[in-house]
């Protein structure tokens, strides 16, 4: 069968907060909307891709590619502003992406219990409905603020400024950005975070990186996460590791179960590490 590829640009407009504090995506009061593209299979409704960008009946294709490129650009110019103000407050920020149930919250739930009586810490909480699980960070004690996207399939990196206005008494501490669960849009926008940090869990496939690897090719760390099911499971995690090295040859490594707290303390020496390196050690 010959399947066709097709992309197909989108815009979601952001803006509205919760009266509770929390942001929330797609009201009428923002001006900043993103554009970008994915690739799928045939649809009668999607726009053919041509083999120098896009192009649709009525629309000049270099229009199209100006303005997915004067989004991304908007975005990185706020991507500096953010590491300026994160450099600052002397504020390690790191951007968890995985694909949904690879046990991020759950991750971010433990290390936060395990670090936040010896560092200031903080969370932005990116999902497309509900605070469910900005409920959990906050029961921990940490501060966290909850931005929805509504249709948005990731944050960017006006979202993250506005949630750190409200975090501005953060310092000297790590951020958290826990990214909406999806392995290609949030590849593509830099939010101003020092790393990337990827989860791959044992109970995906070994060749997620083969499959997404724009993801794992802008991630510093790979978490492999859930080990503790691998007795259950017909999983190599090996082979997982090779691929992701396929993609990034220099890509660090911990095995993790939030569950037994094995592979924890590694993780925990990663962040500390990653906060020496960018001088935020006392």
């Amino acid at each position: 069968m010959h399947r066709h590829v097709y992309r197909h640009v989108h815009a979601h407009p952001h803006g509205g907060e919760h009266a509770y504090g929390d942001l929330h995506a797609g009201g009428a009061g923002d001006d900043h909307a993103h554009a970008h593209c994915h690739a799928e299979a045939a649809d009668p409704g999607l726009v053919p891709a041509t083999a120098s960008g896009l192009s649709a009946p009525g629309i000049p294709e270099p229009r199209l590619v100006r303005i997915e490129a004067d989004l991304l650009a908007k975005n990185d110019a706020i991507a500096r502003e953010n590491r300026g103000r994160f450099a600052g407050h002397r504020v390690l920020a790191l951007n968890l992406v995985s694909s949904p149930g690879s046990g991020k919250t759950t991750l971010l739930v433990r290390t936060l219990e395990a670090l936040k009586d010896r560092l200031p810490l903080a969370v932005i909480e990116g999902d497309q409905q509900t605070s469910n699980d900005a409920e959990r960070i906050r029961a921990t004690g940490v501060p966290a603020v909850q931005v929805n996207t509504g249709k948005g399939c990731h944050l960017d990196a006006s979202m993250v400024a506005r949630a750190f206005d409200r975090l501005h008494a953060l310092a000297d501490g790590v951020l958290f950005i826990e990214n909406v669960g999806n392995l290609v849009c949030p590849a593509g926008f830099d939010l101003g975070e020092a790393h990337k940090v990827v989860l791959a869990s044992v109970t995906e496939g070994e060749d997620k990186p083969l499959k997404y690897p724009d993801i794992f090719a802008a991630a510093s760390l790979m978490v492999v996460s859930k080990i503790d099911l691998l007795p259950h499971l017909e999983f190599d995690v090996d082979a997982l590791i090779a691929n992701a090295r396929r993609v990034r040859p220099g890509i660090a490594v911990i095995r993790v179960s939030a569950s037994t707290g094995e592979g924890m303390p590694e993780w925990l020496k990663w962040i500390e590490a990653a906060r020496t390196v960018q001088g935020l050690s006392a």
